[in-house]
């Protein structure tokens, strides 16, 4: 599933910065629930948060929300 726009999705996580959001994105899309990215420019040129900058936004269809704060809401498995 491509997901383009926000229109039907629904924020279930805000990251501090776009390594952890890619890191929940896989963990998520793992688990089939596509994830759409939402962060403004400034993510893109500071490696921190300040008042907000630099947060990213994760997204995925309404239909799935629930079941996605449920997977992040159960504790990592460490890689082996």
């Amino acid at each position: 599933m491509r997901l383009t726009g926000v229109e039907g999705l629904e924020k279930v996580y805000t990251a501090s910065g776009q390594l952890q959001a890619h890191v929940i994105k896989g963990r998520l899309e793992s688990e089939g629930i596509p994830v759409l990215l939402r962060y403004d420019s400034g993510s893109t040129v500071f490696a921190f948060t300040v008042d907000g900058l630099g947060e990213v936004q994760l997204l995925v269809p309404r239909d799935q929300a629930a079941r996605a704060r449920q997977i992040l809401s159960r504790p990592q498995e460490p890689a082996e």
